[in-house]
């Protein structure tokens, strides 16, 4: 008991043993402990080595399902451990993926995740389970569901909001070709909040279909747990007794001309209003769309939800299913600290203990370096708002937030309320720094013309990720930002190479006028170094090294590579544009005419990028010089660490030297 004891304090502590106050012997003791439990976690496996595909699952008793719910936790927790990735999400979802492969026939039935990140399971369990130690790894599994690596992945899930339209398209496809099926959308982790979610809904309530949506519920409510009761509300309305019941009461009120048959969506409305009268609650969003609405139910016991799914599947019209489940479960320290453990990196799986990287002479994220300046400003300035959507801590606006909470707005997994809801604040006088990720920003496009650049008001929106972000693939690089930023008109547009660069950048916006985008990436910043740089001036570029045969135009941080390949090389000069628009016209000029041979290079795609810029600003004027541009080309990149991606791209040290070369000996 008393090893026992240590132990739990050990796992749970997130400290270091020699801070528990406990003898170096008892720490032995302990530590053999743990062993033995990691030794017995691996071998553990009654169930899961023998499960290849859903069919396997199905053979097995609906008892046994529990025990495969908690073979499946302990699998992904120790392979997350030393591969990291999205831990809580999927950890809450184990019971109801084993529950959604056990009833419905995958993959003839399609399920539609919404945020890949919840479905680890749903890997593991439809034939992955072997190569699930590569997932998010180069050439590996990717990082989330995508038709190209399984069929049993029916749509790609990297943003949030799209499943219940994809599902409907889906449904009603079906529906068309005369297919039968079960279509499932399942959206959870607080997707819900987008407003795509909203418009599938009010699609899904006025065409016939028969889809099936899951409300994945965790913390993110729509509606209260209302205790014991709702349990004994799930189990009516899903029971045998209380449909039969349910339909012939249908039948009666027909006959009496008390309901219109000739209506088809009659019986829902009448369900739900018996639903109401049973509980004494009034309708909820989705009963007021007239979506048949099941729940809330425990989304943790597997065997309750396979028995509502299979009372439920085949019920005609469309229905929602709302779970309750817990970010994490399973796993102490996520339980505790759900938003940490979203996606923790490496960590010991017995101790709960994360690998953090520190120093005291490590440069800070660039995220950091957003959040730090921009508390700075705001303490100087009360005009200045902070608005993200659904990313306080990812974008470190936390920072500002928890010294001044009410000027900091986190509006949900929705990116074009996120920037409409800026150009409101912008309108009647506040400064809104509107902080996106750079994939995501690409949701709120119209909104972005529309209601911010028609009426050049003055938003500064920061967008994180910009550029390559490494594991999590091709719906989270952000390559398109100074492509579809850039025709905007009143759109200005800059990007760091620097740690500095970002400080000033920030400052200077906040004296200008109309839309700003400050881009930078993900990752450690860059110190400015010791090379006297001139401060950032509006529309202004920098020289960083002089040369004659080669002349190569760098925008943002990959602008710090570039200087490294350039070191070993002569005759090549460099500068470090600092906007895209607008663009240093003295440079270009200067180098139009002093140059015969030009190489951009930037952190986005070519089409309508930094290169692009160039080229069209040349042949305005009339310069002949050969440029060549250096960035990605026409395609999505695969997922990877970021040094193996810009490998694979030749935007490395080694690829950008080996194109000056070339440029050199033409």
């Amino acid at each position: 008991m008393q090893v026992q004891r240590y132990y739990k304090k050990m796992k749970y502590a997130n400290i270091c043993p020699k801070n528990l106050h406990i003898s170096k012997k008892s720490c032995i003791f302990a530590r053999y402990f743990i062993l033995r439990r990691c030794a017995h976690a691996r071998m553990a496996y009654k169930y899961l080595t023998e499960i290849e595909y859903p069919s396997d699952l199905k053979k097995l008793p609906i008892q046994a399902l529990p025990r495969v719910c908690e073979e499946l936790r302990s699998f992904i927790i120790q392979e997350l451990s030393h591969n990291p990735g999205h831990l809580a999400s999927s950890l809450g979802t184990i019971e109801l993926t084993v529950a959604l492969h056990y009833v419905f026939d995958t993959p003839h039935d399609k399920l539609i995740w919404d945020v890949g990140h919840q479905a680890y399971a749903h890997k593991i369990l439809t034939g992955r389970r072997e190569r699930f130690n590569t997932n998010r790894q180069f050439k590996g599994l990717a990082p989330f569901p995508t038709p190209k690596e399984s069929e049993y992945d029916a749509f790609v899930a990297g943003h949030a909001s799209n499943s219940i339209s994809a599902a409907l398209g889906m449904e009603v496809a079906d529906e068309l070709q005369g297919i039968r099926r079960n279509v499932v959308a399942i959206i959870g982790d607080g997707a819900m909040t987008g407003g795509l979610a909203f418009e599938g809904l009010n699609n899904t309530s006025m065409d016939r279909n028969n889809l099936l949506i899951i409300l994945n519920d965790n913390n993110m409510a729509i509606d209260p747990i209302r205790g014991g009761f709702t349990q004994y509300l799930v189990d009516i309305t899903t029971s045998e007794r209380y449909n039969k019941w349910r339909w012939k009461t249908y039948q009666w009120l027909t006959k009496m001309h008390l309901v219109d048959e000739r209506k088809t969506d009659t019986l829902r409305r009448f369900s739900n209003n018996m639903k109401n009268i049973l509980t004494r609650q009034p309708s909820n969003i989705f009963q007021g769309l007239n979506l048949r609405y099941f729940g809330p139910a425990d989304g943790h016991n597997v065997e309750d939800l396979v028995r509502i799914l299979s009372e439920i599947k085949n019920h005609q019209g469309p229905k929602v299913l709302h779970i309750i489940t817990k970010k994490g479960k399973g796993y102490e320290p996520a339980e505790n600290d759900q938003t940490i453990w979203h996606a923790p990196g490496k960590f010991d799986p017995e101790t709960g203990i994360r690998n953090e990287i520190s120093g005291e002479n490590a440069m800070p994220l660039w995220q950091d370096v957003f959040g730090n300046k921009l508390l700075e400003l705001a303490r100087k300035n009360e005009k200045i708002v902070g608005v993200t959507p659904a990313m306080p801590t990812g974008c470190s606006m936390c920072i500002m937030q928890r010294e001044i909470p009410e000027r900091v707005f986190d509006v949900g997994i929705a990116e074009g309320h996120a920037v409409t809801f800026s150009a409101g604040l912008a309108k009647e006088g506040a400064l809104p720094y509107c902080n996106i990720y750079s994939t995501f920003m690409q949701r709120a496009y119209d909104n972005i013309v529309h209601d911010v650049a028609l009426q050049n008001l003055h938003v500064v929106f920061c967008i994180d990720r910009a550029g390559i972000v490494g594991n999590d693939g091709a719906t989270h690089h952000g390559l398109l930002d100074m492509t579809y930023l850039r025709p905007i008109p009143n759109m200005q547009i800059a990007a760091p190479m620097t740690k500095e660069d970002l400080e000033e950048m920030m400052e200077l916006a906040e004296t200008m006028e109309g839309p700003v985008a400050i881009r930078y990436p993900r990752g450690k910043s860059v110190p400015r170094g010791e090379q006297p740089v001139p401060k950032v001036e509006y529309g202004k570029g920098v020289q960083l090294r002089d040369g004659k045969d080669v002349a190569v135009l760098s925008i943002g941080a990959i602008g710090n590579t570039v200087n490294e390949a350039i070191d070993q090389l002569t005759s090549v000069a460099h500068w470090n544009m600092r906007w895209v628009k607008p663009m240093d016209t003295t440079i270009l000029d200067y180098v139009g005419t002093h140059y015969k041979k030009v190489v951009t290079v930037e952190d986005g795609m070519l089409n309508g990028g930094l290169g692009s810029a160039v080229l069209e600003y040349f042949a305005d004027k009339g310069y002949t010089c050969h440029v060549k541009r250096l960035g990605i080309d026409d395609q999505f990149v695969e997922h990877g660490n970021p040094a193996e991606l810009y490998h694979m791209l030749k935007l490395d040290k080694q690829g950008i030297c080996e194109s000056l070369l070339q440029e050199q000996g033409k």
